[in-house]
């Protein structure tokens, strides 16, 4: 599952993971979520409150192999959360301390204004997501509402039912770690973290490639 501005194709077919995958002989199911890619794109912020529908109704009734990346990533742990069983593996890529806290700094809001034309020029980060979000293909609107749905914090009670073997992989240069914390409330999880690796950069990164499919069992 991609992350947010991404889509199936642009994040795991263009790569070259999905390939990878299916040339392992692993049949490869690939999710648009809600707002992104050929999935339908609401107006309304609430619309997104529960990304995992979408991903759910796509699974087969046996517990899968999953692997997310940043908006994907959370989705997918969300899952785990609130359906246990329905995974097998769980790779989560790109995310670690900020989904355990909340946006103190305001960064999703920033982040919606600049959509909306009201950003800071100035601010790097803020221009990236901008950018991802008017990607051709994209609709900026449906995405700022996906940064304005409820998403509070995982909390460690939460963390500690997601029993199933998971790997979390971050970037040593991601915004979003570090990932210690989440690594060690998961109670079946391990850590690789990409050297000189930035958020952005991540699921094109090899030291990602190497570490999923080994965990994976997909080499």
């Amino acid at each position: 599952v991609h992350g947010w501005g991404g889509s199936f194709e642009s994040t795991w077919r263009t790569s070259g993971f999905a390939d990878l995958l299916e040339d392992a002989g692993r049949r490869v199911q690939g999710v648009d979520l809600l707002g992104h890619g050929s999935a339908p794109k609401p107006h309304e912020p609430s619309a997104y409150d529960d990304l995992t529908a979408r991903i759910l109704e796509q699974l087969p009734d046996s517990p899968v192999d999953a692997v997310g990346f940043s908006l994907g990533a959370m989705t997918l742990l969300r899952l785990a959360v609130d359906h246990p069983g329905r995974i097998r593996r769980l790779v989560l890529a790109g995310i670690g301390r900020n989904v355990l806290e909340p946006d103190e700094s305001g960064t999703w809001k920033r982040i919606v204004d600049a959509i909306h034309g009201h950003g800071d020029p100035e601010d790097v980060t803020v221009g990236l997501f901008v950018q991802y979000a008017n990607q051709p293909g994209n609709d900026p609107v449906a995405l700022a509402c996906v940064m304005q749905r409820e998403r509070p914090p995982f909390t460690p009670e939460q963390l500690v039912t997601v029993e199933c073997p998971t790997l979390v992989v971050i970037g040593d240069r991601d915004f979003a770690g570090p990932a210690d914390r989440l690594t060690e409330l998961l109670p079946n999880a391990r850590q690789v973290v990409l050297r000189n690796c930035d958020h952005f950069a991540t699921t094109e990164n090899f030291g990602f490639f190497d570490a999923a499919l080994e965990f994976l069992g997909a080499e």
